[in-house]
């Protein structure tokens, strides 16, 4: 698996969680050890890049924040969703969100490489665009111990 990439922080404990992204084969294209982690994208209009946060809290994969610059087409804050704040550069950074992944699991359309989707956690950033343009992958979460083999 030459793609698989697997991270961890000197000088930190070992991070309890597993993030692997799986490719139409059924085979792991991506993985990281995190409890963080972001789905970051560059919008297919506008061209900046958007963020989506996600955390393992007490084994469950929560989103819980999202970063967008602007309100371009299919972006913007759902009243009740978290609270929109500004990131202080005109954009604005939707926090609090809290929204438990059902399954600890979900499909991504992976895009071209103009919107080159990416999994960020800590200094890691792995293209996904460059591993599975055009393709559905499921990226899941689970327990360092136990994984998430189902999706």
């Amino acid at each position: 698996m030459p793609a698989l990439a697997l991270c961890a922080w000197a000088g930190q404990a070992a991070a309890a969680g597993i993030v692997e992204v799986v490719g139409a084969s059924g085979a792991p294209i991506a993985r990281v050890e995190a409890d963080e982690w972001c789905i970051a994208w560059n919008h297919s209009v506008a061209g900046f890049e958007v963020r989506d946060c996600y955390a393992l809290r007490d084994g469950r994969m929560v989103l819980e924040h999202s970063h967008q610059p602007d309100f371009a087409a299919g972006l913007g804050h759902i009243p009740g969703r978290g609270t929109q704040r500004s990131d202080g550069a005109g954009g604005y950074r939707i926090e609090g969100i809290g929204e438990a992944v059902p399954g600890n699991c979900y499909r991504l359309r992976v895009g071209s490489a103009s919107v080159d989707h990416r999994l960020v956690a800590g200094d890691t950033n792995i293209s996904l665009t460059a591993l599975a343009a055009g393709e559905s992958v499921a990226i899941r979460a689970g327990s360092a111990q136990t994984g998430n083999r189902t999706c």
